[in-house]
């Protein structure tokens, strides 16, 4: 929740400059609803797409405050962030209501960007895979495995992102993720070969431009979900040129 027309104007401006000729990798920006009409103006035609930060299930209704994906549609979005640990914290939701919010996506044609981790107390007590696993698989039993053969051809995003990382300061290491990632990459597989290869799964959790490259260096780990670097330019176009740079 940051912002304003002015200074969403002079960032986004700058990263379409600094990006423009950058095509090895996916850049997107999530901004918080009511920019939305200002990012599409600023950032079609360009090679950085936007999205929401958050999406109901449901289409319309008595749902004050809430926001549909055919909404989302209206201003051209490509993706949404769902089940953003934040949201789940603060706003009280459920696995279950992310899992029908990423049907909901999906069913616009909306990129969900799905997020999953665990605290710090779950961290420590070692129930990571556990945690994560019934995350992921709320969006199997509820929607049904088809719902992935449906995610895989908008190029579903999976983002790991330990709770317990986020805005601290503290980043797993490149090693940590990548057990994670693995985990959650195997997982999918268990339902859908196919739909594991070609899932995409970012890193979410104090990544900056100095710890970038190497957590992008691991196998199942394909790009990172950026919180307070992208509030700034040159981090992260710093962390979108380690993305590159992995797709070279």
């Amino acid at each position: 929740m940051f912002g304003s027309l002015e200074t969403n104007k002079k960032l986004m401006d700058e990263l379409v400059a600094r990006l423009a000729s950058r095509t090895e990798a996916d850049f997107a920006i999530c901004v918080p609803h009511p920019y939305l009409f200002q990012a599409q103006s600023i950032l079609q035609n360009t090679n950085i797409a936007w999205g929401g930060q958050n999406v109901r299930q449901q289409q319309e209704g008595a749902y004050t405050g809430g926001v549909s994906a055919r909404m989302l549609t209206d201003f051209g979005c490509s993706y949404v962030i769902i089940g953003h640990s934040e949201r789940r914290a603060l706003i009280c939701e459920s696995n279950i209501t992310a899992a029908a919010s990423f049907g909901a996506a999906i069913e616009a044609g909306i990129t969900p960007i799905f997020c999953v981790g665990e605290t710090l107390e779950e961290h420590e007590a070692g129930v990571t895979e556990t945690v994560v696993a019934s995350q992921l698989d709320a969006i199997l039993d509820t929607l049904g495995t088809q719902v992935f053969t449906q995610a895989v051809q908008l190029r579903t995003v999976l983002a790991y992102e330990p709770v317990w990382a986020i805005g601290t300061g503290i980043t797993a290491t490149p090693e940590q993720a990548q057990a994670v990632h693995g985990f959650i990459r195997n997982r999918v597989a268990e339902r859908d070969a196919g739909v594991a290869v070609r899932v995409r799964i970012i890193y979410g959790g104090s990544v900056k431009p100095s710890n970038a490259a190497q957590l992008f260096s691991m196998p199942d780990i394909d790009g990172g979900l950026i919180g307070a670097c992208s509030l700034n330019a040159d981090d992260f176009v710093g962390i979108c040129l380690a993305a590159c740079d992995k797709a070279n």
